[in-house]
C-alpha cells in the first residue's frame, strides 16, 4: 500500500570490474511508477525516460542484455526489484558527464536506505551459443 516507486537492478555476478570488489551493472532503472506491472519491450535509450524513470548501464543509458562469451562458464545474472515508499532524488546521467555507472548505482542504493518496503530477486544464467 505504501509503494511509490520501484527500482530494478540487473547485474552479472561473474563479471568483476574495477578493483575486483564490484560486479558488472547491466541495467539500473529507478523511479519506476508504483502503478507499473511490467516494463515494455524495447525501453528507449536515454537517461531520463517518460514518467520520471531514469536508467543507466555499464555501456550507456539503455538496457544492456546478457553478454557472456561462448567460451567459459555460464554467467549468473541477478534481477533485483525493490518496492520503495518514495521517489528517488538521484539525477539521471546526461550526455557528456563523466560519472561512472558504479557511482550512480551507489547513489541510488544509498538513497533507497530506509525506504525499501519489499524485494524480489530472480537469478538466471546465460552463455552465448558456440559459433
Amino acid at each position: 500500500d505504501s509503494t511509490r516507486s520501484f527500482v530494478l537492478l540487473v547485474r552479472d555476478l561473474d563479471a568483476i570490474v574495477g578493483d575486483g570488489t564490484d560486479d558488472q551493472l547491466h541495467w539500473l532503472v529507478w523511479n519506476i511508477p508504483a502503478t507499473a506491472t511490467s516494463l515494455p519491450a524495447g525501453v528507449p535509450s536515454g537517461a531520463q525516460l517518460e514518467g520520471g524513470m531514469r536508467q543507466i548501464s555499464v555501456s550507456g543509458p539503455y538496457y544492456r542484455g546478457p553478454a557472456a562469451p561462448s567460451t567459459g562458464p555460464h554467467h549468473h545474472y541477478v534481477f533485483e526489484l525493490y518496492a520503495l515508499d518514495t521517489m528517488l532524488d538521484v539525477a539521471a546521467v546526461t550526455p557528456g558527464q563523466q560519472i561512472q555507472p558504479a557511482v550512480t548505482r551507489a547513489a541510488v542504493v544509498a538513497a533507497m536506505a530506509g525506504h525499501v518496503r519489499g524485494t524480489a530477486t530472480l537469478v538466471g544464467t546465460f552463455r552465448r551459443a558456440a559459433p
